[in-house]
């Protein structure tokens, strides 16, 4: 299925004592969906994913490609194992699982680069036949990759198809990386949806933003699809106020996500695996406020 839009990361769904609830889980997806997501990303940064054991992952993939597909929509799952090894294994699993997409997350532990990244994305795009996305977040993994790298790579293996951009400012780069890339392959913005617009313009294929509003998203994107640029621009700024405060952080934009997600009846618990980031009155009245502005827009 092509893979296009508004593709949120899918949450990690606990229970207020911090145990995965599945049926909770399949429930906030089906919900996600049917506000307007058009794919979903399993293990994303904001998904909690270094939080979770094996068994937990394989249980959430089995879940995430069932309601996906139910629902008519293509699952992308992140392949975030660190060894190249483990990483060519990870992938094989993930393709066998039936889904339609990986994206691959760089190695950040010790920081490798050159020869050694190329190496890994290399063994691993040659590992599986479905399409691989490329994650590239300079500032969550510390690992900055040339945009000439990410294109060699993409000339070498048919199946890089997608690129996912979160550099700050990613503009600029979305923009030489779109010169360089093969015919056919698509960008998208990450990064929270922030700069979106701008992303669009560039030529952008979509957008990988948090869960817990997929409707504004998607209100946006086909406004901006539409030609409707005061419509995203006035929904945008909403959006941005409130992603201004939240986003201080990966754990606060978690904490204050689910949050959202409780809110809207999407989970039952707003729980986060510890550590993780603790609100404090004057951050929650500043987030009431932002809340109140953004919540007109929910459908």
């Amino acid at each position: 299925m092509e893979i296009k839009g508004i593709c949120p990361i899918a949450p990690a769904v606990f229970n207020d004592g911090g145990e995965v609830d599945y049926e909770g889980y399949e429930h906030c997806c089906a919900e996600l969906i049917r506000r307007g997501a058009q794919a979903l990303t399993l293990f994303g940064i904001a998904g909690e994913y270094y939080k979770l054991d094996r068994d937990e992952e394989e249980k959430l993939i089995e879940s995430t490609v069932r309601v996906c597909h139910e629902n008519g929509v293509p699952v992308i799952v992140s392949n975030t194992r660190h060894s190249t090894e483990c990483a060519v294994k990870w992938a094989k699993h993930i393709e066998s699982s039936g889904a339609d997409c990986m994206m691959v997350l760089p190695p950040f532990f010790l920081k490798p680069g050159g020869a050694a990244l190329f190496a890994h994305i290399d063994a691993v795009c040659s590992s599986v036949r479905i399409p691989v996305m490329f994650q590239y977040a300079p500032e969550q993994t510390g690992v900055a990759i040339a945009p000439e790298i990410l294109a060699d790579l993409a000339k070498k293996h048919q199946n890089l198809a997608y690129f996912k951009i979160e550099c700050k400012p990613p503009g600029a780069y979305i923009s030489k990386l779109m010169t360089l890339l093969p015919a056919g392959r698509k960008i998208f913005v990450g990064n929270a949806g922030f700069q979106m617009i701008e992303g669009f313009r560039r030529g952008a294929a979509g957008v990988m933003p948090g869960p817990s509003m997929p409707d504004v998203y998607r209100k946006i994107w086909d406004a901006l699809l539409a030609g409707d640029i005061e419509t995203a621009q006035k929904t945008h700024d909403k959006l941005n106020a409130l992603l201004n405060h939240i986003r201080q952080n990966v754990e606060m934009i978690i904490h204050f996500e689910k949050e959202i997600l409780k809110r809207r009846g999407f989970v039952k618990s707003s729980y986060c695996r510890k550590p993780g980031y603790v609100s404090d009155p004057v951050s929650d009245m500043l987030f009431e406020e932002l809340f109140a502005m953004i919540r007109k827009e929910f459908k």
